[in-house]
């Protein structure tokens, strides 16, 4: 009768440690380990830093006869940034371009500065703080960045911006356009900029814009 009950104790037992192993198994192949868990969130921490390093660009422009504008296109295409049209809330008319025309409006402003204050229908381009590289393009008149685009400069801050110019013109070069713009800013860490022709080929402006540091 010992006998037996001790074989049936020992049966008990084996069956208790198999039961216990199958769970321990069981365990290890649903619970991750420390490291599988440490690696995971090593992953996602490195998804979310490549996600926080990427520029968020927009590319600014007064267009008077169309030639800033193809530039400013063919840059946001090329850079993939946004694009926001400086517009005066009273917009120039041949007319009013027409440099060889003392009378004309350009030339009346140019002769009076105080006249160049010209309003905008829009100052700030809808999230602005969101930009962190910032193209300006401008017609060049004078030697200087036509005048529709100080508005702009002087409405906004440009802090931790880093700040492009570009212009176009028939023969001036780009001077002290952007040194200017700067100056009137006060704000935003400013680029050398560059002079297109009018009627800019887009491999140029693209070319141009594959060698600068845009990341």
């Amino acid at each position: 009768m010992k006998k037996l009950t001790s074989i049936l104790l020992s049966l008990v037992l084996v069956f208790s440690f198999a039961a216990c192993s199958n769970n321990s198994s069981d365990n290890s192949n649903t619970t991750p380990s420390t490291s599988q868990t440490a690696d995971a969130s090593k992953s996602t921490d490195e998804n979310t830093q490549n996600s926080n390093t990427s520029s968020k660009i927009l590319v600014v422009y007064y267009s008077a006869t169309g030639s800033t504008k193809a530039v400013a296109e063919t840059i946001a295409d090329t850079s993939g940034a946004d694009l926001f049209e400086i517009t005066p809330v009273d917009p120039y008319t041949s007319d009013d371009l027409n440099w060889t025309d003392d009378n004309s409006r350009v030339s009346v402003e140019h002769n009076d500065e105080s006249k160049r204050d010209v309003p905008l229908t829009k100052t700030t381009p809808d999230h602005w703080a969101d930009y962190d590289k910032v193209f300006i393009g401008y017609p060049i008149w004078w030697g200087i960045a036509a005048w529709p685009v100080n508005n702009f400069v002087k409405g906004n801050d440009f802090s931790g911006k880093t700040v492009i110019p570009f212009c176009t013109s028939t023969s001036s070069g780009l001077g002290q356009s952007g040194d200017l713009l700067a100056d009137m800013a006060g704000t935003g860490n400013w680029q050398d900029g560059e002079r297109f022709s009018s009627g800019a080929s887009s491999s140029k402006v693209e070319s141009w814009v594959n060698g600068l540091d845009l990341k």
